[in-house]
């Protein structure tokens, strides 16, 4: 059974905490209050990885039916004498810990540390109970592969030695001995190889409801049955096929993505459109784009990743590919000393310790919208702007966006049903999404719509200097900039390779019916000078006098003064959204699955599976090709 158990959605699941004997003899040794305690360091406390059943727990139940809920366990969990943290790492893949069964944790995983990451802003006993806390992980590997994480931080109350008085807390005299009632937080780590950030979220939104009535023992049994079932559902096939299943109060949505190519896109694209304005969103897209040294700082964890995360999908199908730490805990501050591009994310509490002490930094505030540079710069670099004309094209998309929910909605019927709701939300969600996505995309093509003129696909070539010359004087920094970079070099052999991916298809799209023609021919034609010089001079492009630039010549031919259009924007008009017809999306609800957790019910399960995958194939109507390969 091992052996054929398809992957799932889950890598690894962690509880990560601080052990209750040790903050119990903080307590009881220093006589202190949760208040006055310094932060802890936080541990590992149980590993849960797939398999979390075998042959050998079938043989097991039949034996007995007391042993139903005693199968062989998969994971890690603390004993009374903790082993050291260095039992726990392995980089070969393999664990011991004492009178458990070994275990295999992905070997790109580091559980020294990941427990600061799961709490980035360090371990605090409270006494007083805090709101349930999610962010966001993103790890990459040595050869840029990267995994994901979602942490749900939560707080248990230590109940020892407390008096309650009209259902409250009340603290003991130092001179009593009894140790105060506080509340210690854990966190549950969820690793998965996809970005299902929305779907993930709400899954541990689902167990920490769920948890609460629990004690110890029970939560780490619960944790476990959790991460089994993620384990038991397959990440969908790329396609119009999206999977549904139940986690109890929710649906669960895992959604596919458009074609083997594309991202999966589990998140709110709109969130920097929220937190930016429309110039401030190119101004950091340009800092990208140039591989700048970027830190992003934010008061809310969950932000750092989820808008670093969007620009990424923004900049699609060119991708980032330098350092990617979107949340930096307090101890790794250091990381921004690095010399190389890099974007990572800070607490707004490290912004004047990140700015004063390294220099070269593009800082940007998300809770405020501000840009800056670090202050040992004696004079700012200045960010070039992005080509006039694909700037006024994003800027006018994005004001025609509407990017509030309320107002989208606030015509319909309030609804009582949470399902009804949730779906209401998410089919507004994914329309904006595609809006954003669309956005993003024909701003780059905007930009680089031109590059396939200087490409010399016999010998696999590009002339950098003749495309220079065809940008307007204004456009210039921003291209000089740009066509240095790794992404833009990694751009350039997809080109030369004829790679059909999203700027391809929007590209072949919108282009003139001369460029059409060219395609016939197995290597393009390239443009003659008098041709390019005809583009330039032609009327829709005459530079505006507000703006006068004196640059040197760059060519025989005279360039005109001051920034003018970008002429690869020729065949898209300004403000015109490019429309791309809607694609229909198909749901297979995944069927229920049973425990206790044994072979029997996993078995069940699949059958189950295989069952409804079949009637829904027998269902689909023969026409959609599409969703039956899928299915």
């Amino acid at each position: 059974m091992e052996d054929v158990l398809p992957p799932g959605l889950l890598e690894i699941c962690l509880l990560v905490g601080v052990p209750r004997e040790r903050v119990r003899a903080l307590l009881q040794g220093t006589q202190r209050k949760p208040k006055n305690l310094p932060p802890l360091d936080p541990e590992v406390l149980s590993v849960f990885v797939p398999p979390f059943i075998s042959r050998d727990d079938f043989q097991v139940t039949n034996t007995s039916g007391n042993h139903l809920n005693k199968s062989k366990r998969r994971s890690f969990r603390k004993k009374k004498e903790r082993p050291k943290i260095e039992n726990l790492k392995s980089l070969n893949g393999e664990q011991k810990a004492p009178d458990t069964e070994d275990i295999t944790v992905p070997k790109d995983i580091d559980l020294i540390g990941l427990p600061q990451l799961c709490f980035p802003g360090g371990l605090y006993v409270t006494s007083e109970s805090k709101e349930d806390h999610i962010h966001f992980l993103v790890f990459t590997d040595v050869c840029g592969n990267r995994t994901y994480g979602v942490v749900a931080q939560y707080y248990q109350p230590m109940q020892d030695g407390y008096i309650s008085l009209n259902g409250q807390a009340h603290w003991e005299s130092a001179q009593t001995g009894k140790v105060p009632v506080c509340f210690v937080p854990f966190a549950i780590c969820v690793i998965s190889r996809y970005p299902y950030f929305n779907a993930l979220k709400d899954c541990l939104s689902c167990l920490l409801v769920q948890l609460r009535p629990f004690k110890d023992l029970d939560v780490e049994e619960h944790i476990k049955e959790f991460a089994a079932k993620l384990f038991l559902i397959p990440s969908p096939p790329p396609g119009p096929l999206h999977l549904v299943f139940n986690m109890k109060p929710l649906q669960i949505i895992i959604p596919s993505r458009e074609d083997p190519d594309s991202p999966v896109i589990d998140l709110d694209l709109h969130l920097p459109l929220l937190c930016f304005k429309p110039e401030q969103v190119l101004q950091i897209m340009t800092c990208i784009l140039t591989e700048r040294r970027i830190v992003f700082f934010s008061s809310d964890w969950a932000l750092l990743t989820l808008i670093a995360e969007c620009f990424m999908l923004y900049l699609h199908p060119l991708q980032w590919q330098h350092t990617f730490v979107p949340i930096l805990s307090r101890q790794m501050l250091d990381f921004v000393m690095a010399p190389t591009s890099f974007l990572m994310g800070c607490h707004t509490d490290h912004f004047e310790v990140v700015s004063t002490e390294t220099e070269d930094l593009v800082l940007i505030n998300i809770d405020n919208g501000d840009i800056t540079h670090s202050k040992m710069v004696e004079e700012e670099p200045e960010i070039p702007d992005v080509p006039a004309q694909a700037a006024e094209t994003f800027i006018k998309r994005v004001e025609s966006l509407q990017l509030h929910y309320d107002l989208e909605l606030c015509h319909l019927r309030a609804s009582a049903d949470l399902a009804e709701l949730q779906m209401r939300r998410r089919a507004w969600q994914q329309k904006l999404n595609t809006e954003v996505q669309q956005t993003a995309l024909q701003l780059i093509v905007n930009i680089f719509r031109e590059v396939k003129d200087h490409l010399n696909y016999e010998h696999r070539v590009f002339n950098s200097e003749e495309f220079l010359k065809t940008r307007a004087i204004g456009d210039q920094p921003f291209y000089r900039k740009v066509l240095e970079t790794y992404m833009f070099h990694s751009f350039l052999k997809a080109r030369l390779n004829r790679k059909m991916d999203a700027f391809a298809r929007l590209e072949l799209s919108t282009q003139s019916e001369e460029d059409r023609f060219n395609l016939m021919f197995h290597t393009p034609r390239r443009m003659t000078m008098e041709k390019m010089a005809s583009k330039l001079f032609n009327s829709q492009y005459k530079i505006s006098r507000r703006m006068v630039i004196s640059m040197p010549n760059l060519q025989d031919i005279e360039l005109p003064e001051g920034p003018t259009r970008n002429s690869s924007l020729r065949r898209i008009e300004t403000g015109v959204a490019v429309k791309t017809p809607s694609k229909s999306v198909s749901t297979f609800k995944i069927p229920e699955i049973h425990f206790p957790l044994m072979f029997q019910c996993v078995h069940s399960y699949y059958t189950d599976f295989f069952n409804h995958l079949s009637k829904a194939i027998n269902t689909s109507p023969p026409d959609n090709s599409a969703l039956l390969a899928r299915t």
